[in-house]
């Protein structure tokens, strides 16, 4: 079986695409993590938020999948867990073959340290922190997972970040330290797999305006909100829904 490898400038071409320039350390490293991982940007296994590469939850997937992973095995760590308070603890265990004794790795979750978009699903995200971590250490992948983020990114808008469309902090734009709107939108829709021309007519019809960049952030973040629900909790109601504004009616005369 012919191994299939991603192409460094293909990856490279797309980031600028979805971010704006790269810096020359951003554009090194996404060079050693194509060669040495074949992690894909269009695959969505990338993310880039404040000028730092994170590897996402399917990418880690990816790469376990290509290299033959063995088990994976996540359990609620009930002494360390406050169900009460919303806190939730996990242990994750990699199996790398059959005679693995595994790589093991903890995840915890609670509402002081997630994200309003993901607020109400804390036991889900323990989990998943949980499993990238004990994959992070079984393929010696330094960076941290997208998905361990906690409510903020980082100090600081990134240098690198492309100005909205219309020059203000609007929809797409960061004035918070917080990772940009418009690229947690794509991140949704590569990790479900969505049309994004789709979803932007949905994200318009929501928000009531003609396109997207003329809404509120405020009406962007329930959008995205809005969105990220009904992909975890019915993926195919969610794609007939698009599907029906794909559907152009026909002018009267």
């Amino acid at each position: 079986m012919m191994k299939k490898t991603v192409c460094f400038r293909s990856n490279a071409r797309l980031a600028r695409q979805l971010w704006g320039g790269l810096s020359s350390v951003a554009t090194r490293t996404l060079k050693d993590l194509t060669a040495k991982y074949s992690f894909s940007v269009a695959a969505g296994d990338l993310q880039l938020l404040d000028g730092r590469w994170y590897v996402t939850h399917s990418g880690l997937l990816r790469l376990a999948f290509r290299r033959g992973c063995w088990g994976i095995e996540a359990n609620l760590q009930e002494q360390a867990s406050d169900l009460a308070a919303g806190r939730w603890v996990f242990k994750a265990t990699i199996y790398e073959s059959a005679t693995s004794r595994g790589f093991v790795g903890f995840g915890d979750a609670d509402p002081s340290n997630v994200t309003p978009m993901v607020r109400g699903a804390e036991m889900r995200v323990a989990e998943t922190r949980a499993v990238n971590r004990a994959l992070r250490k079984a393929y010696g992948i330094g960076l941290c997972s997208v998905e361990e983020l906690g409510a903020f990114v980082g100090p600081s808008k990134s240098p690198y970040a492309p100005a909205s469309s219309n020059g203000s902090r609007g929809s797409n734009g960061s004035n918070n330290g917080q990772p940009r709107l418009r690229d947690k939108l794509c991140l949704l829709i590569r990790q479900y797999n969505l049309d994004p021309n789709l979803v932007k007519a949905y994200a318009a019809d929501f928000c009531g305006t003609e396109t997207l960049s003329g809404a509120s952030r405020d009406l962007v973040e329930s959008f995205i909100t809005q969105l990220e629900k009904s992909a975890k909790e019915n993926r195919d109601g969610l794609v007939c829904k698009l599907n029906s504004y794909a559907q152009v009616p026909e002018a009267t005369s």
